[in-house]
This record gives C-alpha cells, sequence and structure tokens, in this order.
C-alpha cells in the first residue's frame, strides 16, 4: 500500500526542522530562551516597525490571549516593548528594544546562514521554484473565502 504525504504534513515538518535549526543557531549566539511561536512573532515585528497587536496575531494565525502571553514574556525577556497607538486609540503598537534590535541582526544573519545551506542542498534553480510555488500556494489559499479550519 503506498503512503499518501499531504502537503500540511510536509510543510508541517520542513518548518519544524527550519524552526528548530535557526533557534539552535540563535541558542549559540546567545539567545537561548525563544520558542518558535516566538519566533514567528518577533519575525513579523522585525519586518513590520510597529505593528498592531491584532496585526500581529493575524499574521501569525493567532488567539488574542495566546498573543497576549507571549508578548508578555517577550516584553519580560527584554526583546519588545509595547506602546499606545497613535493611530487606532484603542490599539497597542510593538517595538523592539536595543536587546530586540541585537537579536534582529543574528536573526538575519542565521537565516541567512540557514538558506545558505539549503542552497548547497538543492541549487539555485529548485530554491527558486520552491519559493515561487510556496508564494503561489500562500497567496492562493490566503485569498480563498472558504474556512477550512
Amino acid at each position: 500500500m503506498q503512503k499518501v504525504a499531504s502537503i500540511g504534513s510536509l510543510l508541517k515538518k520542513v518548518y519544524r526542522l527550519y524552526s528548530g535549526a535557526l533557534l539552535d543557531d540563535l541558542k549559540k549566539r546567545g539567545f537561548s530562551d525563544l520558542r518558535p511561536s516566538f519566533l514567528e512573532i518577533l519575525l513579523y515585528i522585525c519586518e513590520n516597525n510597529g505593528p498592531l497587536i491584532r496585526d500581529i496575531g493575524k499574521a501569525c494565525g493567532l488567539k488574542k490571549q495566546t498573543m497576549t502571553g507571549h508578548l508578555n514574556e517577550l516584553e519580560l525577556r527584554g526583546y519588545i516593548s509595547r506602546r499606545p497607538s497613535l493611530k487606532d486609540k484603542r490599539g497597542q503598537e510593538v517595538f523592539l528594544t536595543e536587546y530586540g534590535e541585537k537579536f534582529r541582526l543574528n536573526l538575519y544573519e542565521s537565516m541567512e546562514e540557514l538558506e545558505k545551506r539549503y542552497l548547497n542542498l538543492l541549487g539555485s534553480l529548485e530554491i527558486e521554484r520552491l519559493e515561487l510555488a510556496l508564494e503561489v500556494f500562500h497567496s492562493r489559499i490566503s485569498s480563498e473565502e472558504i474556512s477550512f479550519i
């Protein structure tokens, strides 16, 4: 009987390997207090200056209660600070602290090294194909009106 591998299962396996390798490298760089869920949140904050908490939650697919817990932890550990939003009086914006900025530099260096390893494994043409396929797939499923959850 042939084993069927689902797209979701394969994506999850690749993500776990990627985030595990990233966390291992960040530990070597002195950031030993992170979890995979923190990485997603921090990456979003690194890429978006002063995002609103609700935007981070939406982008990371996390509920408000989970987001609040994670942000409390990240603030306690010195990565982020929160300020009332000037645009949305009810919202809070999240910023990297000085320590968070140090983390950002190390995160980007770690990601670059990891992507070089992947490039050596697959070659540039396969990496380009994979990135394009994932971008198209993400774009199409995120624009779907039907929720599968």
